[in-house]
């Protein structure tokens, strides 16, 4: 990355040269990682039974105040570490038997991924690529990505601005998102599996329900129904617990309640959505986050 660039990878537009200061997300230009291994609990088409080789980068380009990483996320734990090596951890993973790699909150770190995964296609590199985002990203920006990424796994996490603003400081997240979903579903299309029944290619939208707030999935649920084929597979996410920040915030300082699942499942069907994975309730658990301590770098 040459030093006089001016970052405008997100829709934060910091334009900020950030190998001399750093943007929103306090990260420079060097990529960040806080561990990458064979992550088990993803969707099981992703998983599988060998697990997704899963790489958390540090640093994010939205300040959910609930967030269950935010000590990579926010607080940026984690290691600098040079193109060559990122690559190397991409081989690392394939040699492990991971399914596919699993790029874990990769938009502020795109350029130094994209030379990466470039390296370790030229190494013996053949795995899927998964990009793993919050979809807080400018479709400008994914368009270098194509050919690249073999599926797309993004969190459509708010409808309403005032949500996003208020829980992840991310004004006109809703129009951002919304524009770079469907630039991805442009480059890859609907899920194709291979014969265990694994992923290798398409768009697989993931949401987060939120405590009080069963009217606005309701709406993304909607959008999701009118703009993109109904092969698309919606991965709704009920393990929302309150983490960081959010004992700040009382109304969704709580887990979802079975109530709000069971709506949530009904209209899912009622609208006619088809394709749908649905997390059970018990999966709103501190088990199932990862110990972030620089594993595999």
């Amino acid at each position: 990355m040459e030093s006089t660039i001016k970052c405008n990878i997100c829709p934060r537009n910091c334009k900020v040269d950030r190998s001399k200061s750093k943007g929103f997300c306090n990260i420079p230009w060097q990529v960040k990682v806080a561990k990458a291994y064979l992550h088990h609990w993803e969707e099981p088409f992703i998983s599988g039974t060998r697990g997704s080789g899963t790489v958390f980068f540090s640093g994010c380009n939205l300040k959910c105040v609930f967030c269950q990483n935010y000590e990579i996320s926010q607080y940026q734990f984690g290691k600098f570490i040079s193109v060559e090596e990122l690559a190397q951890i991409f081989l690392n993973l394939q040699n492990q038997g991971a399914h596919n790699i699993n790029l874990v909150t990769p938009t502020i770190h795109v350029f130094s991924i994209k030379e990466a995964i470039l390296l370790a296609k030229r190494q013996g590199l053949q795995i899927p690529i998964v990009y793993n985002t919050n979809a807080y990203e400018n479709a400008e920006t994914l368009k270098m990505l194509e050919g690249l990424i073999d599926i797309y796994l993004p969190d459509l996490k708010y409808y309403d601005d005032a949500l996003a603003k208020k829980y992840s400081k991310a004004p006109n997240y809703f129009e951002h998102a919304t524009k770079a979903i469907l630039e991805m579903y442009r480059q890859v299309g609907i899920p194709q599996f291979d014969e265990e029944g694994i992923l290798k290619k398409g768009l697989v939208i993931r949401h987060l329900i939120m405590p009080g707030y069963v009217e606005d999935t309701k709406k993304i649920l909607l959008w999701i129904k009118e703009n993109l084929p109904k092969e698309i597979y919606v991965s709704l996410m009920s393990q929302y617990t309150p983490y960081y920040q959010a004992q700040k915030y009382p109304e969704i300082n709580r887990k979802v309640t079975p109530q709000e699942y069971d709506e949530t499942i009904d209209f899912f069907f009622e609208i006619g959505l088809e394709n749908g994975l649905i997390q059970e309730i018990e999966s709103a658990s501190e088990d199932f986050i990862p110990d972030f301590d620089l594993e595999g770098l």
